[in-house]
């Protein structure tokens, strides 16, 4: 099974985020857990951290064909990307949304643009929800 993941605006920034409460979760650490945990399974990723709407889409799009599912942490892009939302839609990509709790964001999945759309919204910490959201998606299929 082939994923794409993306992480949004800011992740980028996540260290610094989490030592403001008192913890040590970077997007490298994240990036490195996915790619232990998924090590042993069938499963091929596709991770892309930007804050520009056109590289996300570009991903989308380029990938559309090789991906059975997409993982997205939108942060900011869940109040306002449609441009995001509509690619996901014509691309047709199973989409699993991934929110962090309140002390990392205040998106919650009644404000996020991209809720109806997704399969799933999952919402946990940083360093636990991406892991999650990786063996939901291997109990769907």
């Amino acid at each position: 099974m082939n994923i794409l993941i993306l992480h949004g605006p800011n992740l980028n920034l996540l260290g610094s985020k989490s030592a403001e409460i008192g913890e040590k979760i970077t997007i490298d650490k994240i990036n490195t857990g996915i790619r232990r945990h998924i090590r042993k399974e069938d499963l091929q990723i596709k991770i892309l951290q930007t804050h520009k709407q056109f590289h996300a889409i570009n991903f989308i799009q380029r990938n559309r064909n090789w991906a059975d599912f997409f993982l997205i942490a939108p942060m900011s892009w869940a109040r306002y990307e449609y441009s995001i939302l509509d690619a996901l839609k014509i691309s047709k990509i199973k989409t699993l949304q991934i929110l962090f709790t309140d002390n990392y964001s205040d998106i919650t999945k009644s404000n996020s643009i991209f809720s109806e759309f997704c399969t799933s919204t999952l919402i946990g910490s940083p360093d636990k929800v991406y892991l999650e959201g990786l063996d939901h998606i291997q109990k769907m299929i």
